[in-house]
């Protein structure tokens, strides 16, 4: 089985409650919106991250998608502060150094706001003198809090990050906060 969870801001990708040192900053979990058991997240996405996220009782399922051997392209849609030349733009196109790794090159475009977004809750700080933009980017890596690391890298720090594809599982069709069982 695979599910296609629509995940919001402020979820944490975990059954389990979230242990905050701040008892007043709880997340809700998994388990507040899907009601299925006996499955894992293959691949994480962070709690201020919003978009799709794949679970499965597939354990080999789970691997292929989630391990970054097997380079499953994901696709973000990436509202940045400011307004990025396609110059700017040039250093995620060959790999940006991030101190700890260098990324390989993703695929970067600007785009149009995508039709059909949800509003989210709370939304995202408004400057009136600064722009922001929306970036279409594909990587093939994964790692913790890559696509924001690489964009405040270049100059135009991530305000708002939602996952939209990985390889050919999309959010089409899928509410904020709903799921879409299908067959393995």
């Amino acid at each position: 089985m695979i599910i296609l969870f629509n995940k919001p801001f402020n979820v944490v990708c975990q059954f389990s409650p979230h242990d905050s040192p701040n008892p007043d900053n709880k997340h809700a979990t998994l388990k507040d919106f899907i009601p299925i058991p006996d499955v894992y997240v293959a691949g994480r996405l962070d709690t201020d991250s919003e978009g799709l996220l794949i679970l499965t009782d597939d354990g080999a399922l789970q691997h292929r998608l989630s391990h970054p051997k097997h380079k499953e392209i994901k696709t973000y849609w990436v509202q940045v502060e400011g307004a990025p030349s396609d110059d700017d733009l040039q250093p995620l196109r060959r790999g940006v150094d991030l101190g700890d790794f260098v990324t390989l090159p993703a695929t970067v475009a600007v785009i149009d706001e995508p039709e059909g977004l949800w509003l989210r809750n709370p939304p995202i700080r408004e400057r009136k003198a600064i722009p922001t933009t929306w970036l279409q980017i594909k990587i093939s890596e994964g790692k913790n809090r890559q696509v924001r690391r690489m964009t405040a890298k270049i100059g135009f720090p991530t305000l708002r990050l939602v996952r939209y594809a990985i390889g050919r599982y999309t959010i089409d069709g899928i509410d904020i906060g709903q799921y879409k069982v299908l067959e393995a």
